[in-house]
């Protein structure tokens, strides 16, 4: 999601396009779009879409470098609530130097560099190899989950029913998007005239050079694509160092797991057809009632360690012949993980999806699709090789698909076929290293995961359509409660990581919005420490300023222009040529600003019930939230350092406050 288009062709008219309705644009990588194709797909494909998948790919336009004078201007106005006025002098002063020496130096260069590497954007290489380079276990650092609502139909929701399901119409998505026939990924502010039969078919006749154009004329804004070829068939595998991605899309075998027993078997024909539903369906239900123990050494829970030592023991277990079932297991469609579990409540599912019990699991797939004995079902996705956009869109697709056509059903029989030569349980040659590697996979893994708490909140008084009528942000407003919040737990103004999607863009990633704010700080002050001193009125003066100033920076972000990203592709350029760092990456307040200690990612989806991913830092909150139409909901985790049931307790009573004001009444 990265590209270059000139900044003026965006400026004015574009800029203010598609930015016009700000909230639709915080969310624009969870906007809730209806997937639907007018015409029977078939068993083969979810739909058959007039315009090719990559239509627009080639025509998008180039992720902006920002101008540096604009970056420092906004990196300052970030530091200035966190810090005091003698800390931010001398930041202010580093970064100016910086402006006017080191950086200007690297700056030009990283806008040389970008010239001549017009295929992609800026920060497309440096983010993979940053996500590639960590060294920290994938589980509660990096991988994320969504959890999928129930089928609609409670009999649909058996594990075995609801499995199958899933499994067909993930292969069908697959299929569909190799085939080209899944409809592009385009952001419609004006869908009555940009998402019809009409525009579709005068769409696809436009050369691929310039079809983004086409779009953009009727107010429609084409998303990067380039990520989801990794949905399907892909590892990351462990390297000393860097970590690789490794994709063979002509796997035709899905990988299950059940008990920490790994099986395969395929999903696609020699042909590459969908096999038939039945006869998944009977691999399935023989992979659920298959009586193997659960094994004393699950090899899934060395996808968990720290990377350098998983290489290492990876390395060893192709030294001792186990390179063929690895490579079955890299290679797999996806993962099914199969859990004995019937989960108990919100909180269960969280901790499931999010980690689960380091057997059950392969960490490295690009995705699992996790299903509890009750068929609660979730997505946890390895991070590195993409963004939340393409395993939304498929999350979506997929719901769609399996509660509105699904090929089985509560009476539907399992094929009469031979599951025990068609299914393979995978075995691996363990010596005694590789076992005490396991031993303590696991041990490091019950540490880590023992020590995270979450918890979650609804606050029921108030949402979405109420804000709009008061012409809020409903984005601006949830994250202005978290800064209430922590203000009034713990008494401070902390560094806020917002993600927002610029997949607008050729190979965009995301940038960052920074929610606290001058300005949210002073309307936190107000609220939480002299709610007395202030009338009515001038509480709600302080949301409509909370709201602009927080649309502003959104627009920003969404289109390439917040700091986060350019600061970080300057320190990585510097580091790239053996630069002693400039002064600017060396401030105290450089490290703190990045030390995220609230963390924040919203969703909204018809197929999603709610995601989670742990906090970034020790002392830290990860905090999943969703702003529905009557309620907004909040799941949070933390590590022991902070009360996580004491900040929630506090975002309640900050949204209460607010939507009292929002009345026109006091608070007290």
């Amino acid at each position: 999601m990265t590209g270059f288009l000139s900044t003026q062709y965006y400026s004015s008219l574009g800029k203010l396009k598609l930015l016009r309705n700000q909230h639709a644009l915080s969310v624009l990588t969870t906007s809730q779009r209806k997937y639907s194709s007018k015409d029977a797909a078939g068993i083969e494909f979810l739909q058959k879409s007039v315009v090719p998948t990559m239509h627009y790919q080639k025509s998008l336009p180039r992720l902006p470098v920002p101008k540096l004078e604009d970056t420092i201007r906004r990196y300052l106005a970030a530091q200035r609530p966190l810090l005091n006025d003698e800390h931010y002098s001398k930041t202010e002063k580093v970064a100016h130097d910086f402006q006017s020496d080191l950086g200007k130096q690297l700056h030009e260069e990283l806008v040389a560099l970008d010239k001549q590497n017009k295929h992609t954007s800026y920060i497309s290489a440096p983010w993979f190899i940053m996500y590639l380079s960590a060294r920290e276990s994938v589980v509660l650092n990096f991988n994320p989950f969504m959890s999928f609502n129930p089928d609609p139909k409670p009999e649909y929701n058996d594990q075995l029913v609801r499995a199958t399901n899933m499994v067909c119409s993930a292969v069908r998505f697959m299929k569909t998007l190799r085939g080209g026939l899944l409809e592009p990924e385009v952001f419609h502010l004006n869908p009555a005239k940009s998402d019809t039969n009409s525009f579709k078919r005068f769409i696809r006749w436009v050369p691929s050079s310039i079809s983004w154009f086409g779009a953009y004329m009727v107010n429609a804004y084409p998303l990067d694509m380039s990520q989801y070829f990794r949905l399907f068939n892909s590892t990351r595998i462990p390297k000393q160092k860097r970590d690789e991605l490794f994709t063979d899309d002509k796997g035709r075998h899905l990988l299950v797991i059940k008990q920490g027993n790994l099986y395969v078997f395929d999903a696609l024909d020699r042909d590459g057809n969908l096999m038939k539903p039945s006869e998944i369906q009977a691999h399935l239900k023989y992979i659920l009632t298959d009586s193997t123990p659960a094994p004393s050494f699950p090899l899934g829970v060395l996808t968990s360690e720290n990377r350098d030592t998983w290489a290492g023991l990876r390395q060893k277990l192709l030294d001792a012949g186990n390179g063929e079932v690895l490579r079955l297991v890299d290679s797999a469609l996806f993962c099914l993980c199969l859990d004995e579990e019937v989960m108990k409540d919100h909180i269960h599912i969280s901790h499931n999806m999010l980690h689960g019990d380091g057997c059950n699991r392969w960490y490295d797939k690009s995705f699992s699709i996790i299903l509890a004995k009750d068929g609660q079902a979730a997505i946890n996705f390895e991070h590195s090789w993409g963004d939340g956009v393409a395993v939304l869109r498929f999350q979506n697709e997929v719901f769609k698909d399996t509660t509105e056509k699904p090929l089985v059903g509560p009476s539907s029989q399992p094929a009469s076929v031979d599951s025990a030569s068609a299914v393979r349980r995978l075995d691996f040659k363990l010596n005694e290293e590789l076992k005490a590697g396991i031993v303590k996979a696991k041990e490091n893994f019950n540490s880590a995961v023992s020590k995270l708490t979450i918890d979650a909140m609804e606050f029921k008084k108030g949402g979405k359509e109420q804000l709009k009528k008061k012409k809020l942000s409903p984005d601006a407003i949830s994250q202005l409660a978290f800064q209430m919040g922590f203000l009034r737990q713990y008494g401070q103004t902390v560094a806020t990581y917002e993600s927002c999607s610029t997949a607008a863009f050729k190979h965009g990633r995301t940038e960052t919005i920074r929610p606290a704010s001058i300005h949210t700080k002073r309307c936190a002050k107000a609220f939480v420490q002299e709610p007395g001193k202030h009338t009515v009125d001038q509480l709600q003066g302080l949301l409509h300023e909370c709201s602009k100033y927080h649309g502003q920076l959104t627009k920003e972000a969404a289109m390439g222009q917040g700091f986060d990203r350019h600061l970080f592709a300057m320190r990585y350029l510097a580091n790239s040529k053996g630069m002693a760092l400039p002064g600017l990456y060396l401030d105290p307040a450089y490290a703190a600003i990045n030390h995220n200690i609230l963390s924040t990612s919203t969703l909204t989806s018809p197929a999603v019930s709610l995601g989670g991913f742990a906090p970034v830092v020790p002392d830290g909150f990860g905090v999943g939230y969703g702003v529905h139409d009557e309620w907004i909901g909040c799941n949070v985790s933390s590590y022991p350092s902070r009360n996580v049931h004491e900040f929630l307790k506090c975002v309640h009573k900050s949204l209460e406050d607010i939507f009292t004001v929002l009345d026109g009444k006091p608070i007290h």
